[in-house]
């Protein structure tokens, strides 16, 4: 990571693969998204909590976006210097000895696999789903644990074993998909500490580890055959092949950077780099992190720090499966459901307009967000979805209003555990994803968490402007320290006073839903 000769003009090739499908850019090191294109690829859900998506559309997707911009851009090619991967994680690829995937990627929502990682990681006698030596050493050693619910890369890849043979069979390494995109690129299938966080068979305690740890990995159950060899986190893991370079209209020999998790490049994107700012994510999943000078973990609430891609620091992971995801549910499923009797399908932007139409409180309606059950700050996967205090002058605008306040309900909750987890308070916090565009949505954050948040201009992109500025860092054009400027705020919203009080009784009640519902939950899921 020398310094090299640069200029803000120097621009970076980035892909960022969301849940939603990936978006594709052109970022110049000064933090302007010169071009962007995406599109949405099909989640398929089955029976049983399965979730999937198609490496094969991703790449389709991927080939049809950088297209149209090579079509009409005028970047002259001369000035793309790298090429960066980022995107969601703690999914599973099953890749051939061809380099190509031979089965669908299970996504990180995808819990089928509950059962036997739950036997995997228990014993006899259990402690949070683990057995205590297990959850001793994991926690000693990495930081985190993989989750006894399934939804995570451990309860993938038993389950692969397990239920799909074949497809193990042919399975010669499990790829994150941002590690899976490189290998696209470059031919050179490789992960690092950071891609690999959530399969959590690394010693943490080392931020430069090219190994993984030979106890953790037993016990995971994992064959270590069948695990991508470890590149620094910081590091080139390839450069762009000439075929690959062609079809995505970009120059042959780019040097292409280590993939990074979401979680990792948002930190970047938003310019809270410091330790404990933090930003906060509403995308289809949504969460609150922030760099962290150590190593803290508490298994109970689903959060730990882990490596990041900044030298010597590490960053607060945890998560909210239903985040934007519930907006697009509410969307998709009840205002205009695909069954013939919609009157055309309305857009977020319109459900905000909808929304605007009852104040504060919902009119007293409440929306637990749990369509998916919780991960963070309380992992259970048996728990539900649901709306709360519907009466029969009750309609679409308060139910729409509820969704958006109950998604907030549950990032104060993370937010509120994290700072306990960290013994520090979080601050400067920065509001970026695709539901940070609406005006609405964030001005309900700082009013629920009672915080000032500050919204990072084209929140949408920020992940891929993040991809850009690692890039940057990796090849030795930008320092660290010149993030926080190349990320401006277009507008800061102050929590309400007149309706702080109202909304911090309510979230005592919304707290409480967990305890009060959980059993009621288990017992109706209990089928699986």
């Amino acid at each position: 990571m020398g310094d090299r000769s640069s200029s803000p003009d120097d621009v970076v090739f980035t892909i960022d693969l969301g849940t939603g499908g990936p978006k594709v850019a052109l970022v110049s090191l000064a933090g302007d998204v010169i071009e962007h294109e995406h599109r949405r690829v099909d989640m398929q859900f089955v029976p049983g909590g399965g979730a999937l998506e198609d490496p094969g559309q991703w790449w389709s997707a991927i080939v049809e976006s950088a297209g149209a911009i090579a079509d009409r851009s005028t970047v002259d090619p001369v000035r793309i210097v790298a090429a960066a991967c980022t995107g969601q994680w703690g999914s599973t690829v099953p890749v051939d000895r061809g380099g190509q995937a031979c089965g669908p990627c299970m996504l990180w929502l995808d819990q089928r696999g509950g059962a036997l990682a739950a036997k995997q990681l228990g014993g006899r006698l259990v402690v949070e789903g683990y057995r205590p030596r297990a959850a001793i050493e994991w926690i000693r050693r990495s930081g985190g644990a993989p989750s006894p619910e399934g939804n995570d890369p451990l309860g993938h890849r038993l389950w692969i074993r397990r239920e799909e043979p074949d497809v193990y069979a042919d399975t010669a390494v499990f790829l994150e998909p941002v590690d899976y995109l490189n290998l696209r690129l470059t031919g050179v299938p490789a992960a690092t500490q950071a891609s690999m966080t959530l399969s959590w068979l690394t010693d943490n305690r080392r931020l430069d580890c090219v190994d993984y740890d030979p106890l953790l990995v037993k016990f995971a159950g994992v064959d270590p055959g069948r695990l991508p060899r470890l590149a620094l986190i910081a590091s080139v893991v390839g450069t762009v092949l000439p075929e690959v370079a062609e079809s995505l209209g970009i120059p042959a020999g780019l040097p292409v950077v280590s993939g990074l998790p979401d979680l990792h490049t948002a930190a970047l994107g938003s310019g809270a780099v410091a330790d404990h700012h933090a930003h906060l994510v509403i995308g289809t999943s949504a969460w609150v992190g922030c760099h962290a000078p150590d190593k803290r973990t508490s298994l109970a609430n689903q959060m730990a720090t882990v490596p990041s891609a900044l030298p010597g620091r590490y960053i607060l992971a945890n998560n909210h499966d239903s985040g934007g995801a519930s907006m697009e549910w509410l969307r998709d499923m009840v205002v205009a459901p695909d069954d013939g009797l919609g009157r055309g399908e309305p857009t977020l932007g319109d459900l905000d307009v909808v929304a605007a139409e009852v104040g504060p409180g919902a009119g007293g309606v409440m929306f637990a967000p749990w369509l998916k059950g919780q991960r963070s700050p309380n992992a259970d996967t048996a728990i539900r979805a649901s709306f709360l205090n519907i009466g029969i002058d009750t309609g679409r605008p308060e139910m729409v209003r509820a969704v958006l306040e109950g998604v907030a309900h549950q990032m104060k909750w993370i937010l509120d555990r994290s700072e306990k987890v960290l013994h520090h308070d979080l601050t400067d916090i920065h509001i970026l994803g695709g539901g940070a565009q609406s005006d609405l949505w964030c001005q309900i954050h700082a009013d629920i968490l009672g915080r000032t948040l500050r919204r990072v201009e084209e929140p949408l992109l920020a992940n891929v402007r993040g991809a850009a500025m690692f890039a940057g860092m990796v090849t030795g054009r930008l320092r660290v320290g010149e993030m926080e400027g190349r990320a401006p705020i277009d507008r800061t919203f102050e929590p309400d006073p007149r309706v702080t009080g109202m909304f911090a009784a309510r979230h005592d009640e919304f707290l409480r839903l967990t305890k009060s519902q959980r059993r009621m939950y288990h017992r109706l899921n209990a089928s699986g």
